[in-house]
Order: C-alpha cells, then structure tokens, then sequence
C-alpha cells in the first residue's frame, strides 16, 4: 500500500528498549517477562516515546474499527463457508444431471478439498513474505471466479477441474484472514473476537443451505444455452460465487494491511498510519487525539532479504526459492514448537476427516432417511440414477440441511463468550469428545427426527471445536511463520477432508457403518491429542 508521511520532519530516536524474553513451555501458558532499560542520548536528539506492537494496539483502543473490521473479514470467512459447503447441496440433484455414481459424488466433495491443500501453504507463505492484504484480494478472486464458471461447466471432469482451482483460492483466504483478524485485536479481547469471526462460518453454513432451499427445488430457474441445460442447481453455484468477489472488492478498496506485518517488514511509517486509523475510528465523537509515539520495529527481516537474493544459474535459484519456502516448515517441527505441531498436526487431521467428510454427506444422508429410515438405507439406489428425475429430491432434505447449520449459533455465542476466560485448549478438547459421541449415536438411529436431533448437536459441539482451533493456531506462532503455519495446517486438514469423503463415497453403498465410526473414533483421539496443547489465553502475540 502507499507510503503516508507521518510527520515532517523524522522523529529523533531515543528508546525505553522492552526486553520480551520468552519463556515457552509445552505443558503451561506462554509467560513474558518485561524488563525496560534507558540508553544515554546523543547530542542533539529529544526523546519519544517508543512502543512495542502489543502497546500500540492498546493505545489505538478499540472500538468502530474493530466491528467494522469484524464485518469484513467475517463477510470473507463466511464466502468461504458457502464455497466449500454448496457442492454437499448439489449432490441429491446435480448427480443425475452429471451421471455421478457414490464414487463421483467423494471425487467431486473432494476436489474443493485436493485444491486447498495445494493453496493453503502456498498462499499462507506469501501472505507472511508479501503481506496479508494483498494475498486476501487474489485468493479470494480466484475463488469466486473459478467457482463462478463452474456452474456453465458442460462435463463432469470439468466442473471438478473448475472446482478444484476454487479451492486453491479458498485454500489461501481461510488461514491468512485469521491471522490479519488477530493482528488488529487487543490481546485481552482476541479470544472473544477471533471466535466472533469464526461464527461468520456458520452465517455462510446458513446462507448456503438457505440458497439450497430456495433455489434447487425451482423449476423456473431452468433454461437452455443451447450446449448446456441449465438447471436450478448451476444457478445455485453461481450465487454460491458472490460473497467471495465482494469481498475481494472490500479488501481492494478499503481495508490496510496489518500493522504487525508492517512493523515486522521494518515498514513504520505505513504502521503508524494503520496506527492513526484505527485510533480516529475507535474514538470517534469522543474528542480525544492520539499521542505521538514511535515504534518499535523489526528491520532484522527486511536487511536479511536484501542481503539473501537468490544468485547462481536458475536451477541453484529456484532450488534456494524451494529451500526459502520449506523453512517455516522446518521451524515448525524444530525446538520448543515441536511439540505443539506434531499435536496440531493430529488435531488437524482427525477433525477434518471427521467434519467435512460427515458434514458434506449430510444432504445425501438425510435423503436415505427420508426414503428408508435410517442413514444407510437404500444402498442400492445409486445404481438406478439413470431413470430417477433430477427434482425427485423433496424440499424437507434442504430445509433439514438449513436447520443442522443453524445449529450452530448456540455453540458460537457459548464460544464467544467463554473463550477469553477458560482458553482454547480445554474448549478444544471437551468439544471433540462431545462430538465423538453425539457421531457414534448417529449410526444407531432409526428415524429422522433422531438423526436430525443428534446431527444438530454434532453441528453445534463441533464449531466450538473449531473455534477453539482458530484462536489457538494464530497464538501459537510468531508473526514471520503465522500464516504459513496456519496454511501447513490447513493443508493437512484438506488431505485428511479429501480421505474422509472418498471413504464415504466408497463405503456409503456398501458399509455405511465405516466411515461413520471411524469419524467418531478419530474425534475422540483428537480430542485426547488436544491435551498436550499448552494454553495460551492472553498471551502476547510474537
């Protein structure tokens, strides 16, 4: 973004240095030990106040800005929700339109997935070298255009190509818009805010399954474009691109970058004016001014990659651009983070195959119930797709879809509310649990109000889960490996996802009991993982 001159004349350097001395521990909470020393000035300079990140977010207060930048980045969380979760609604009717077998059906609920996990790292390794904003704006972009085309996709290995190239860009919006969200926060009000955000999930959850229930069962929505036949459902995936394209619009045009990746960058000039925007906002009407102060900035980074440009024959350049990008990665499994990320990385997994392989089956579940009574019945219909109407599916399947992802809003406020005083951790691991059980009993029902009842607690334990994984991933890692972290991670959460559903694809028919049970069994290790977690409630992000 463009340089603001902040003063006119350059600020004269005296500091009160803080010494953070970090003293990491895998079993308890992130301690900072704060110590302050005065260094003699030259001759010649007058002396100006200098603060740390933490310190200049508490000066700018909190407030407008805040909501405002909860509504936006909420507003992008929740166009990912809908592009991830709109292919689960098509399946009961776009499979007959497209010839999909149960098979078809876990390749297609996968390919959003395969595309995340090629973006996530990616993306998240570019926001941490080039800067959260910027990469928002592209990812994003890719998501709503390629899953806007996908709707006038004529073939089935086109529309999953198309779908795939979405997720790339879902792949890379998801991580960094929680790590520029944590960046503007107030430690003390991080925790509450960071699960606000991920309530924005459950908004699009609802919007999705809302636009399900109002535009696939239309039949006006149905014309010809002379070499496609354009059902309700391809106009449900086009509306499904919307909320992505305007928020990518949003970052262009209105939102900074994070004044922590600026003082990061050695940027402090453009820092200091996130700094005043946020203050002018915070305290509007209220008739205050913002003291002057410096910043106490991390130039460290960017005279490292000055010095470090790659050199050599283009295969010794690219071969030092892999090494460069692998390293965050390295970092992550080495010294007193080892820990934390061997547990994330299980927790990751097991919740991601659990959820989305469940979650993206839900529809097509509860279309079995309505027609059988139970989730595995009618295996055999699948192999009569051929002669079924693509608008045979009853209205009920979306309107039961839209009351799972209502389900959950209790889950979310209890989140917001509690998060700040018991922390992430015991919240992650109880609500796994929760979720383990309420899965189990899922197999053992014989009607539809019992699977819709016990689906709405799974719904509604699990976004705590989840919640709780988004406050703890973006306090767990310093600033120059955030995203890249919370990218990896994601990553291993898109292979795990795409397992998960072409289990269900491929046992759905044939087992159905499987892939139910062992989403289960994998909630409950998680949840026992989550223990090893140390607990970071109000520590300061590094």
């Amino acid at each position: 973004m463009p340089r603001h001159d902040v003063e006119a004349r350059e600020p004269l350097i005296t500091r009160e240095h803080l010494k953070l001395n970090e003293l990491e521990s895998d079993e308890g909470e992130i301690i900072f030990d704060r110590s302050s020393s005065n260094h003699p000035r030259d001759a010649g300079e007058s002396s100006q106040r200098r603060l740390t990140y933490e310190e200049a977010v508490e000066e700018a207060g909190f407030g407008l800005f805040h909501w405002l930048l909860l509504v936006v980045c909420g507003w992008a969380n929740a166009s990912d929700a809908v592009e991830i979760l709109c292919v689960s609604f098509l399946l009961p009717t776009a499979r007959c339109d497209l010839l999909l077998s149960s098979s078809d059906m876990g390749l297609l609920t996968a390919s959003i997935f395969l595309g995340m996990m090629v973006g996530g790292y990616m993306w998240g390794y570019l926001a941490d070298q080039k800067g959260r904003r910027r990469i928002l704006v592209v990812s994003l972009t890719v998501n709503g255009v390629f899953g806007g085309l996908a709707s006038v996709a004529p073939w089935f290995w086109l529309f999953l190509l198309l779908r795939f190239i979405s997720g790339i860009g879902v792949g890379g919006s998801i991580p960094v818009i929680f790590s520029y969200f944590s960046e503007f926060m107030p430690r003390r009000r991080r925790g509450a805010m960071i699960s606000a955000l991920a309530t924005f999930w459950m908004a699009g959850n609802i919007l999705a399954a809302g636009l399900a229930w109002l535009v696939i069962p239309r039949t006006w929505a149905h014309f010809s474009l002379g070499f496609l036949d354009f059902q309700s459902w391809r106009l449900f995936v086009v509306l499904c691109s919307v909320p992505s394209l305007t928020s990518a619009l949003v970052f262009r045009l209105l939102m900074p970058e994070s004044p922590k990746f600026l003082m990061e960058a050695g940027q402090e000039k453009e820092a200091l004016h996130v700094f005043k925007v946020m203050f002018k906002l915070n305290m509007r009407g209220k008739g205050k001014s913002l003291p002057e102060f410096g910043l106490c900035i991390n130039s460290k980074k960017r005279s490292e990659q000055e010095e470090t440009g790659p050199h050599g024959s283009q295969r010794e350049r690219l071969c030092c651009i892999v090494k460069k990008a692998m390293m965050p990665i390295k970092q992550m499994f080495n010294g007193s983070l080892r820990t934390r990320s061997f547990a994330l990385l299980i927790i990751f997994y097991c919740i991601s195959f659990g959820y989305y392989g469940l979650w993206m089956w839900f529809p097509e579940l509860f279309k079995r119930i309505e027609d059988g009574g139970s989730p595995c019945a009618n295996a055999s219909l699948p192999s009569l797709l051929h002669n079924q109407s693509c608008y045979s599916v009853k209205t009920t399947v979306y309107m039961e879809g839209f009351i799972v992802a209502a389900s959950n809003l209790p889950g979310n406020i209890f989140t917001i509310l509690i998060m700040d005083t018991t922390g992430g951790k015991a919240l992650l691991a109880v609500s796994l649990m929760v979720s383990s059980v309420s899965v189990f009993f899922i197999y053992l029902v014989q009607t539809k109000a019992q699977s819709l009842l016990l689906s709405c607690i799974f719904s509604g334990v699990s976004v705590i889960a989840w919640n709780s994984l988004d406050v703890l991933g973006t306090e767990l890692y310093p600033t120059q490996m955030r995203s890249s972290a919370l990218g990896f991670f994601t990553g291993v959460g898109r292979v795990a996802a795409i397992m998960g559903n072409i289990a269900f694809g491929m046992l759905v028919d044939t087992n159905c009991a499987v892939p139910i049970l062992l989403v289960s069994a994998l909630l409950l290790t998680g949840g026992l993982v989550a223990l090893l977690l140390p607990q970071t409630k109000h520590s300061e992000l590094t």
